[in-house]
Formats: C-alpha cells, sequence, structure tokens
C-alpha cells in the first residue's frame, strides 16, 4: 500500500538536480526521517560489510558499490533500463583509508537530550568562554538544536553498556550500576570488564535469562564523564569530586562544541545539573601553510623538531600564543611566522639581556638590595617612563590573563620588548657609556635590572625557557632559584604615570612619522636635517609634544623642532567624501553632494576637525549636516616640505640639505661604520683607538670638520690620513674608504 509514493519535503531543492529525489530510508537521515513520517517500512538489505544480503538474491554477496555495473546489466537485460550516464558529485569517503562510505541505518541506545535544551543553555551561560561568541552565539545554537544523544557503537573495544536484556522480552531490561551489583545478580566474579569477558556474564531472575546488550559506548560519552569516572566517584573519592567539580578551566579546538564540550555538560546537567568547568579557551586548527589540514601522508608541513631545532621551543610557542589560534580562528602554519617571532622579540629580549650584562661589568655594578627593585624616586624621565608603562603592561597582561585572552597578553608584553629596546635602551645608551658612576648611571641600571627581571616574570608562561636563562644570569642568591617560583607579578601603582605614558607615546608617533617621511624621501636618519614642524590642534597634544621637542629633534637628527597650532603653513587642506559613511546616508543625492564636499575651504574642514558640523545644501530645500567622520581630509604638501598625519598630531620635514648638513651626514655614516669595525675586531667597549684612514677628499674634509663628534663616539684618541699594514674597506653610501684601527689601552 506504500508503494509508489510522492512525499514533499523541505530538504530537497532544485539547486541540485531536478528536484525530485529517490527515497532509501535505510541509506539517509532525511530520507529516514521523511518515510518514518508517513509509516514506510525500512528495508535493508545490507550487512554490517555493506555488502548484500538473500533479500537481494541477484546481487548477494556483493559490495554495493561494486555492484553497480552488474545492477545495471541485470536491469538492461530486464529491459527496464531507462537511461545511463554518469554524473560526478560529492560522495562521504573515510579520510584514513579513502574508500566509499554509507549511511545506514541500525538500532542504537541514545541518551534523550531534546527535552534538555533549557536546562543545557542555561549551565552554558555560566561559562566563561574564550572567545565569547564560541559560548554565546555557536554553542548556545547547538544545544539549543541538540538532538537526542547516540551513546552506543557496534565495535569490539570500548567500555561496555551495562544494561542486561532479556531474552524473551526486550522491553525488560536491568541497568546494571557497579560491579558489585553485577556479581550480586550474576552470582559470578567480575575480574575483567573488557566486552569478552563481560559478555559471558549471563543474569537469571525471576525466571528470566538475561544476557548484555552486544553495544559498547561511544568514546565521547566516556570523556564527557571523565571529571566523576576517573575518580570511581560515587564509589570512591566523593569529598575529592565535590570540591574540584565543575573544573576551573579547559582548552580545546572549535571541533569539541560537537564533541568533548558537548558531552561534557550534557553529562553533567543530566547527573549533576551544573557544566562541567567555569571556564574555557577555545583554539582554531593550525593548518598547514596552503590552508589545507597537516597531513602525515601529504607531507605538506615541516618536522616540528627541525622547527624547534633551528629557532627553538620559545619562538615556536610564542608564534602560536600571539596568534588568532587561541582564539578559535585557524592558523596557516609557516616558518616565516616563527622566523619573525625569533626576529622581532627572542633575539631583542636577549640582547637587552646582553647590554645589561656587559656594561655591569664594566662598571662591577650589583643590585643594592636582596632582590630586584627600581629607584625609589627616578629622576630621569626615561626611567620614570618605562617603569610607568611596565606597570601598565604588568596590569593589561593581567587583566588578559584573568579574562583568557592569550593573544592579547602576548601581544601586550612584546610590543613592551619593542619599546624597552628600541627606545628605553637606545636612549638610554650614553648614560651606561659614560666613565663616570653617578646617581643616573645608577639608577639606570636598577631599572633596567628591575624592568628585565619584571618582564622575565610576567613572560615565563609564554617564553619559559629564554626568560630562566635571563632571570638565572640577574637574579640575586635571596631571589628564588627559577623564574617559575616566582610569585606573578603586580603592577605598582608608585609607578604608574598616565599622563607621562601618554606624553611619551605621542613623542614616539611623532617620531614614528618622521621616520616614515625619511623613509619617502631616501634620507637616513644620520643624515642631519635642518627642522622638523610638529602640528595640533590640541592643547594638550601640543605641550606634551613642545615638552618633548628636544627627544624629538635627536631622534629625527634635526637641528629644530618647532611646535604649531595650524598646518596650513605646510600643507593645502582639501576634502572628499567618505563613500562608505555618506553613500547609505544620501543614497542618489551623493552625485549633487561630491562636488560640494570637493569645494570645501579650509575653514570649514577646520571646524570639522574641531567637532562641529557644516550643513550642505543637497537640493529639493534639504540640507545635510556634516561631521568629521562624512569626509576624507587630503593634505598637499608645500614646496620644500614632506609631510605627515596621523590622528591629531602632523610632522614635517625641511628636506633640503645645506653643505653643513651634507658634511654632518658623512660624520654620522663614519661613526657607525667604525663602531661596526669594532665590534669585528673584538674590542672591548672601554678600549681607545687610533684611526689611520684613507678616503675621498669629501669624507677626509668630514673626518677633519667632524673630528671632535667622530672621536667622542669611536673612542679614538687619534684621526690620521695615511696608510697601514691592515686596512679595512667599508662602503660609506656608495662611496669606498678605508680604515685601520688600534688599540691604545683598555678601561
Amino acid at each position: 500500500p506504500n508503494a509508489f509514493q510522492v512525499l514533499v519535503d523541505d530538504y530537497v531543492t532544485t539547486t541540485d538536480g531536478s528536484g525530485i529525489v529517490h527515497q532509501a530510508p535505510a541509506y539517509g537521515e532525511d530520507d529516514y526521517r521523511v518515510c518514518k513520517a508517513v509509516g514506510i517500512e525500512l528495508v535493508d538489505p545490507l550487512d554490517i560489510d555493506a555488502n548484500f544480503t538473500d533479500e537481494a538474491p541477484d546481487f548477494a554477496g556483493q559490495n554495493c558499490k561494486e555492484a553497480d555495473k552488474a545492477i545495471i546489466r541485470h536491469l538492461k537485460q530486464a529491459g527496464k533500463l531507462v537511461q545511463q550516464s554518469t554524473i560526478v558529485h560529492s560522495y562521504p569517503f573515510c579520510e584514513r583509508t579513502d574508500t566509499p562510505l554509507i549511511y545506514r541505518a541500525i538500532e542504537a541506545w541514545y541518551v534523550r537530550v531534546e527535552d534538555l535544551h533549557e536546562r543545557l543553555q542555561r549551565n552554558n551561560r555560566q561559562i566563561t568562554w574564550m572567545p565569547e561568541y564560541v559560548g554565546s552565539k555557536r554553542f548556545d545554537n547547538w544545544l539549543g538544536d541538540a538532538r537526542d544523544w547516540n551513546i552506543s557503537r557496534n565495535r569490539f573495544w570500548g567500555s561496555c553498556i551495562p544494561i542486561w536484556i532479556n531474552d524473551d522480552d526486550p522491553t525488560d531490561a536491568i541497568c546494571i550500576g557497579s560491579v558489585a551489583e553485577l556479581e550480586e545478580l550474576s552470582g559470578q566474579k567480575v575480574t575483567d570488564l573488557h566486552k569478552h569477558f563481560i559478555d559471558k556474564i549471563v543474569i537469571k531472575r525471576d525466571g528470566h535469562t538475561y544476557h548484555r546488550t552486544p553495544e559498547v559506548l561511544d568514546c565521547w560519552f566516556e570523556s564527557g564523564s571523565m571529571p566523576y569516572a576517573q575518580h570511581h566517584y560515587p564509589f570512591e573519592n566523593k569529598e575529592k569530586v565535590d570540591a574540584t567539580f565543575p573544573a576551573d578551566f579547559i582548552a580545546e579546538g572549535l571541533d569539541q562544541t560537537r564533541g568533548w564540550f558537548y558531552s561534557l555538560i550534557v553529562l553533567s546537567t543530566i547527573l549533576f545539573d551544573k557544566p562541567a568547568f567555569l571556564n574555557v579557551i577555545v583554539n582554531g586548527l593550525i593548518l598547514a601553510e596552503d590552508g589545507r589540514k597537516m597531513s602525515k601522508r601529504l607531507q605538506n608541513y615541516p618536522d616540528p623538531m627541525t622547527v624547534v631545532d633551528q629557532y627553538g621551543a620559545d619562538a615556536l610557542r610564542l608564534c602560536m600564543l600571539s596568534s588568532p589560534v587561541v582564539r578559535a580562528e585557524d592558523m596557516r602554519f609557516s616558518e616565516a611566522a616563527v622566523r619573525e617571532v625569533m626576529r622581532t622579540v627572542i633575539i631583542p629580549l636577549w640582547n637587552a639581556h646582553c647590554f645589561l650584562a656587559t656594561y655591569a661589568r664594566v662598571d662591577n655594578w650589583r643590585p643594592a638590595g636582596d632582590v630586584a627593585a627600581p629607584p625609589a624616586a627616578p629622576s630621569n624621565v626615561l626611567d620614570r617612563w618605562v617603569l610607568s608603562s611596565l606597570m601598565g603592561t604588568v596590569a593589561d597582561v593581567r587583566a588578559s590573563l584573568d579574562s583568557y585572552d592569550l593573544q592579547h597578553a602576548a601581544t601586550r608584553f612584546t610590543g613592551f620588548i619593542d619599546d624597552l629596546t628600541n627606545w628605553y635602551i637606545r636612549r638610554s645608551r650614553r648614560r651606561f657609556w659614560k666613565s663616570d658612576n653617578d646617581l643616573d648611571k645608577d639608577e639606570a641600571y636598577q631599572t633596567l635590572h628591575y624592568t628585565m627581571v619584571t618582564l622575565c616574570q610576567l613572560a615565563a608562561p609564554f617564553i619559559p625557557f629564554i626568560t630562566e636563562t635571563i632571570y638565572r644570569n640577574l637574579r640575586t642568591d635571596a631571589m628564588p632559584a627559577s623564574v617559575h617560583l616566582c610569585d606573578y607579578p603586580e603592577p605598582l601603582s608608585a609607578y604608574s604615570d598616565a599622563a607621562l605614558t601618554e606624553r611619551m607615546r605621542r613623542t614616539m608617533s611623532a617620531v614614528s612619522l618622521g621616520r616614515f617621511l625619511r623613509t619617502q624621501a631616501a634620507l637616513k636618519v644620520r643624515q642631519p636635517l635642518a627642522a622638523a614642524v610638529l602640528v595640533s590642534a590640541n592643547p594638550e597634544v601640543r605641550a606634551d609634544l613642545q615638552e618633548m621637542a628636544d627627544v624629538v629633534a635627536d631622534e629625527l637628527n634635526v637641528k629644530i623642532v618647532e611646535v604649531r597650532a595650524d598646518e596650513e603653513e605646510l600643507v593645502t587642506l582639501s576634502a572628499k567624501p567618505n563613500l562608505k559613511r555618506l553613500g547609505p546616508k544620501l543614497g542618489a543625492k551623493m552625485k549633487v553632494a561630491v562636488p560640494q564636499i570637493a569645494k570645501l575651504d579650509s575653514s570649514a574642514i577646520k571646524r570639522l576637525q574641531a567637532g562641529e558640523t557644516v550643513s550642505l545644501d543637497i537640493g529639493d530645500g534639504q540640507m545635510v549636516e556634516l561631521s568629521a567622520d562624512d569626509i576624507l581630509i587630503q593634505r598637499t604638501e608645500k614646496e620644500g616640505m614632506t609631510v605627515a598625519n596621523e590622528d591629531d598630531i602632523t610632522v614635517a620635514l625641511d628636506t633640503r640639505l645645506s653643505p653643513e648638513l651634507i658634511q654632518e651626514g658623512w660624520a654620522r655614516e663614519i661613526v657607525s661604520k667604525l663602531q661596526n669595525l669594532r665590534k669585528e675586531l673584538r674590542f672591548e667597549v672601554t678600549d681607545r683607538i687610533r684611526v689611520v684612514y684613507d678616503a675621498p677628499d669629501e669624507v677626509a674634509q668630514a673626518m677633519v670638520a667632524q673630528s671632535a663628534y667622530i672621536s667622542a663616539e669611536t673612542l679614538a684618541v687619534s684621526m690620521t690620513p695615511g696608510c697601514a699594514e691592515v686596512m679595512h674597506e667599508v662602503d660609506l653610501n656608495g662611496v669606498p674608504a678605508r680604515f685601520a684601527l688600534t688599540v691604545v689601552s683598555g678601561g
């Protein structure tokens, strides 16, 4: 009676094929659901190996896929073949064996989950997820639509489902709760819980015989019950489980929203009505560089140990922890990323330690107390700034770790390492170089020593090996033997100075813009320039830049720094529409607005920059109010100046070079080359030297005119033109020159 029916369901679409599909309820989830709803019986002529049974006698024993040609031949012979063709479509395959798979309906045991949606979602809301959207969106949606859970598997290895079924009545079953109960009901001693032993145990009760159901548990059921099952709860360790459950923290991949995370919360909700864990970090997948999954078969990834041997475990570890993979996003792994971490973080951190250790050894400097400590009241602005920045970094890293945001924590302290090495140490070098062991020098040592020790403690969970080595080199006998035995650092509020931190940030921003302009103009920083102009309409910014003008002048190697409120002397301002913002706002009226915005004069643009609005007539009596977000400001440089802008700071450089400036540039290049030669020749940092040089006239003239500067920078006691037995050739911006260096004395 159910033959040749036409059914309707929305899973069939016209996007793939004809919009008509046949139904095979034993071999598809949707097919099974649709046919079951109308009472169509399930027909399954396949065995567990996907071979035809005697229900299909013409093909009995043949594999269902291998029998395709035989079935076609049979239909053809019977005159029932309408058409034979080949269609390419996607098909499930086993990823380990590359063999085709089929869906097949079988009897199974289920846990009823569909009645638990609200309880599951309520317990999920008690969990802190990183990233948050995985819990509030992806996992919550999954729990809200969760289907009943198939917990049985037709395999040999696995935990046996402890249910014994009446041989005469399949609705009569006994669920065994313990080994002791099984021994009592069966009268047998139970020494092994594996399938081939347990299946032999028979229970006889009230004249009935019970055998165990042959299935084993889904492995996810076992992993989901791990928190209490591992402790033999509730028969043992009840107090321990009660004290440690739910777990404070777990971590797993994004795919576990349908795996371990799911099985944990389903079982804990059913058994305890609470979540199994309180905090979780969800990672994405680490893919091969080509974007595919890493595969032993494809060999599309480097040997991890080769990467560790070449770059170190710390670089590999930090590369992962500072990437989006710890925020449930996929990461394409490449050696280049590990190499970049080595170049920008690991090596600079080690060099900072070497700088401190080298000069401390030369000056025989040691911490005054038993532990690393900053100066009580540092007088140098650089010391105050780096300590304030350190405190801000400590506070941010702690807050990030408290919220399980590993990527932000890693990015925060690596950014501080950059500031420490490329700003604080570089700008403080002369304080360590100078011969006088005065208070300023001692405070510089104290500050850098304390900063390095604290930084090692802060970064130790991320880069444990290099921080341990540096810490051991810097520790006093009274300090813990290992960085991993130290308390995690806390910010010292007495050293926090938000105003100074912001002032230095603005200064560094201005310097960064100036360096960008030098790069654009192909002018090395060693080449002095006449002037830099810093412009901001914000009086607080101007005050900060004015106070730090000497620092900016030194960093940009300019003679004069001017701070102004108006940039009109440097650039011509013009405006064009911000299409992303104005397009949706004005629609078809954009055609009218574009030329009017282009005609805005500098006074109108300045009003917009100051936070005011400007009225625009877009026709038909309509007026629209423009704000600064509605336009893009363009700056056209005036002759002789090169200009760059970021936020509320504009920087301009005078790039015109006088003969005197050019000569000073030669002197800077000479100093750089002589310093490199000192390193190559392995001179001590305190060695004084004699210099003999053979160079073209322009270089020789600079050697004479700038002799005081060159001598002071290189510790040269004399610089003489001529030749020596061993001369070293160098390239000074494309001009060849030769130098000979000999040590006069050390210390």
